[in-house]
C-alpha cells in the first residue's frame, strides 16, 4: 500500500460511481459566488478547547478525536448538550466542553491506564448534560482501545507516535488507521480498499491548528491531507450544484431514512465529496488563492453549512464512529 492511499481509492470510486455525480461545470461558479468566505483555519483558542501550550494538549486532542463522530439525535429526540462556565454547547463544540470540564475537575482523561478500565459510570460522568448523546457504548469502547493500543504500542503516551511520525501528518494519520480500530475508516467496494481515514485526518489536522504549525503541531506535508468526509460537506455540495444523487438516492435521503454504513450509495457520497473538494481547491488555485489547501475548503464548506440556505434538505444519515 502506497503512503497515502486516500485520494486514489475514492478516485476509483468515482470511475464505476452509480449513485453521485461530480457536477464540473458548477464548481468555478460556486468559488466565485461564495469563495470570498474561504479564510485561513479559526484559531484553537476557543472557549471550549483546552489550551495549555504543552504536549498535555496533544494528548487532550486525541482523547478528543477519539470521541469525535456522530452527535445528530434521532428524529424526535433532544439533541445532546453541555453547559461549561454558564454557555450551553452541542455536537462537536459540545464534546468538547464536555471533555474540558472534565479535565478542570480532575478527571484524568489523558492517562492511558484510565481509559483503558473506563466503565460506563465514568464515561457518563465525563459527557454529563442534557439528552445522552449518540453512539455511547461504541464511544467507551474506543476509549478503552486508545488506552490498551497506547499502552502497548506507544509506551503510554501517544506523543510518541507524533514524533515517530517525523512531522508528517499523512504518516501519522496512516498509523492511527492502522494501529487504532476506531481510526480505521476504510471499506472494500467491487472487491477493491476504499480509504477515507476521516478522524485520523483530523487529529493530525488539530495538532497543527492547535500548535499553529510549530512545535508538536508542526507538518510539513499538511497540505496532502483530504476533505474530512462527512455528513455536512455533501449537504452543502449537494445545494450548491456539485454534487448531484440520483433519484431514488436522492428521495430516499431526504425522507430523513438512514444508510447503512458501508453501503454503496455511503461510499459514493463520501468519496464524490473528496473529488469535489480537489476540484474547489484547483479552482481556488487557477483563481489565485494559492494558499487554499483541502482543509482550508473543507473549513469553507462546512461553515456554509451553518446557513440556513444549505439546510433546506437533509444531510445524508449514518450511524457510524467513523464521521
Amino acid at each position: 500500500m502506497q503512503d497515502f492511499p486516500v485520494l486514489d481509492s475514492v478516485r476509483a470510486v468515482a470511475a464505476r460511481a452509480r449513485w453521485v455525480r461530480l457536477k464540473e461545470s458548477a464548481v468555478e461558479p460556486a468559488v466565485r459566488r461564495w469563495g470570498h468566505g474561504v479564510r485561513d483555519l479559526p484559531s484553537w483558542h476557543q472557549s471550549f478547547h483546552y489550551w495549555d501550550g504543552t504536549a498535555e494538549t496533544a494528548r487532550w486532542i486525541f482523547v478528543l478525536d477519539v470521541l469525535n463522530h456522530c452527535f445528530w439525535p434521532d428524529p424526535g429526540t433532544p439533541s445532546w448538550e453541555v453547559t461549561l462556565d454558564g454557555v450551553v454547547y452541542s455536537g462537536y463544540c459540545g464534546l468538547a466542553a464536555a471533555l474540558k470540564k472534565a479535565y478542570r475537575g480532575g478527571i484524568p482523561l489523558t492517562d492511558p491506564r484510565y481509559l483503558l478500565h473506563m466503565g460506563p459510570s465514568d464515561l457518563e460522568r465525563v459527557l454529563e448534560g442534557t439528552g445522552r448523546i449518540p453512539l455511547f457504548e461504541e464511544r467507551l469502547e474506543n476509549l478503552r482501545e486508545a488506552g490498551r493500543v497506547l499502552m502497548e504500542k506507544w509506551s503510554g503516551d501517544v506523543v510518541n507516535l507524533i514524533a515517530w511520525a517525523d512531522g508528517s501528518a499523512c504518516r501519522l494519520a496512516a498509523r492511527l488507521a492502522q494501529d487504532f480500530e476506531s481510526f480505521r475508516d476504510e471499506f472494500i467496494l467491487d472487491g477493491f480498499p476504499v480509504y477515507f481515514w476521516k478522524r485520523a485526518q483530523i487529529f493530525a489536522a488539530d495538532l497543527y491548528a492547535a500548535f499553529r504549525g510549530q512545535g508538536i503541531g508542526r507538518f510539513w506535508d499538511i497540505d496532502r491531507l483530504t476533505a474530512f468526509a462527512d455528513y455536512k460537506l455533501p449537504q452543502v455540495l449537494r445545494e450548491l450544484g456539485i454534487l448531484e444523487y440520483e433519484k431514488e438516492l436522492a428521495a430516499h435521503i431526504d425522507a430523513g431514512r438512514y444508510l447503512v454504513s458501508g453501503c454503496r450509495e455511503e461510499i459514493e457520497i463520501r468519496a464524490m465529496t473528496l473529488l469535489a473538494v480537489e476540484r474547489l481547491k484547483e479552482t481556488f488555485h487557477a483563481l489565485g488563492a494559492c494558499h487554499v489547501t483541502s482543509a482550508l475548503v473543507d473549513h469553507w464548506l462546512w461553515s456554509l453549512g451553518q446557513q440556513e440556505d444549505f439546510r433546506r434538505r437533509p444531510y445524508h444519515r449514518v450511524r457510524t464512529i467513523f464521521y
